[in-house]
């Protein structure tokens, strides 16, 4: 995956939605953001992978719903597990449907957002994506958390975490910062909450995916929901 954008770099971001003023909307408020700058939009799915693989940009928010290529069959072109070089793509659609947020998720995308969010957390998650950690709406969350406790061997919730056993055992600590990541804690949170650095943070989060088979932490988060390790420590 391309390397997280470097620090003092403005975030690179690709706007890709069919609707004219949900566009001028986003990039309105993203460059009025002193640390991103939008550098291309797209009105179908078709130009926004074109656009994408020129560009290069740090972060792609691409539509579902579109033109010619819909966002989940570009999310996929662009971020899928047989992508070699895989982009940061986000998620943000009107259509809060578990079968788009499982969609997106397997096509490789690292968030989901409603458009209904607001501006704030689409910013927040531009920069989650960028610096190489996953942003998915809370209410999405919580209730693709609630299917996980509820029916962990159902085929559609399988999809959304790793399937496979770990390669080897978590270590206690790893399953601390496994927790705290099920639970919605950014990693500036879990260091401070864990008492280390944030550094360590990312090296316990890099040994997790390797040992899980994860892609990102909202697969984390899923294995974490599917295995009883949800829950704050004692």
């Amino acid at each position: 995956m391309t390397s997280p954008t470097a620090p003092g770099a403005p975030i690179r971001v690709l706007i890709a939605d069919d609707q004219d003023m949900v566009r001028t909307g986003f990039r309105f408020f993203l460059d009025a953001q002193p640390d991103i700058t939008v550098v291309a939009e797209a009105a179908d799915g078709e130009e926004a992978v074109a656009l994408a693989r020129t560009l290069r940009p740090d972060v792609c928010l691409l539509d579902i719903r579109m033109p010619k290529l819909d966002g989940l069959a570009a999310t996929r072109l662009l971020a899928g597990p047989d992508v070699a070089d895989p982009m940061r793509v986000v998620v943000v659609t009107t259509f809060d449907l578990d079968e788009y947020v499982y969609g997106a998720l397997r096509g490789g995308a690292c968030g989901f957002l409603l458009k209904d969010s607001g501006p704030t957390l689409l910013a927040e998650a531009v920069r989650a994506a960028a610096a190489g950690d996953a942003l998915v709406s809370p209410s999405v969350t919580v209730r693709l958390l609630k299917h996980l406790t509820r029916a962990p061997r159902q085929a559609a919730v399988r999809t959304a975490a790793p399937a496979e056993p770990p390669a080897e055992p978590l270590t206690d600590r790893e399953l601390d910062v496994v927790r705290l990541v099920a639970l919605g804690r950014t990693n500036a949170e879990i260091a401070a909450g864990l008492y280390v650095s944030l550094s360590t943070v990312k090296t316990h989060l890099s040994s997790v995916q390797l040992k899980l088979h994860a892609r990102n932490r909202v697969e984390i988060a899923a294995w974490a929901w599917q295995h009883g390790h949800a829950r704050p420590a004692s």
